[in-house]
């Protein structure tokens, strides 16, 4: 309960940015990092807002320390800082990520995205792809949350960045209920998106 005060503030001082009035459940988090493992490390977390996705990656065996953080609200990044003082807060624009600094040192495993796409231009969209996909490994993955029924990742981009998403499943125990999807870079040249 203490996160919802937060985050219904930054909302109502900016609804596009934050694009939800409360944090995502802890079934949400759970979700979106099942797949995550130590092996994932580092890993880029873009939007963390109040931390609720970073305690399930901590939860997942992945320390602060191999944690990046890439907040773009001073609030949020001020409040991230104090929970999680090993982790690498970077308070920026997930488009810029290369420009602000990705993940130190290895390539990353994996990105959580909270970040609210489906209320951004197509270009923003693209950059944080593309910025994002700079950051992982070939065989990295890109975690994205969506309340509509369909990838909120447009097919012209992800034809464009050659990548694939694929829903992992549907989070009702959620407000409003989420879908989950990974977006990897495509093997097969023929694969569906």
């Amino acid at each position: 309960m203490s996160d919802v005060l937060p985050f219904m503030r930054a909302w109502a001082a900016n609804p596009l940015q934050v694009a939800s009035l409360v944090p995502s459940s802890r079934a949400l988090a759970r979700a979106i990092t099942a797949e995550i493992t130590p092996a994932s490390a580092p890993v880029i977390e873009l939007g963390p807002g109040t931390g609720v996705f970073t305690r399930a990656l901590l939860a997942r065996g992945i320390t602060q320390d191999q944690l990046t953080l890439i907040e773009y609200g001073a609030d949020f990044a001020i409040l991230l800082q104090r929970r999680y003082p090993a982790a690498r807060v970077i308070r920026g624009d997930a488009a810029r990520l290369r420009e602000i600094g990705g993940a130190e040192g290895d390539k990353a495993g994996a990105v959580i995205s909270g970040l609210p796409l489906l209320s951004m231009p197509l270009r923003q969209v693209f950059a944080i792809l593309k910025s994002a996909f700079g950051q992982l490994r070939d065989e990295g993955a890109f975690y994205q949350f969506t309340y509509g029924p369909r990838c909120p990742i447009a097919r012209p981009i992800l034809q464009r960045l050659d990548l694939q998403a694929i829903s992992i499943g549907w989070v009702f125990n959620n407000f409003p209920p989420a879908q989950v999807y990974r977006v990897t870079r495509r093997a097969d040249k023929n694969a569906t998106v």
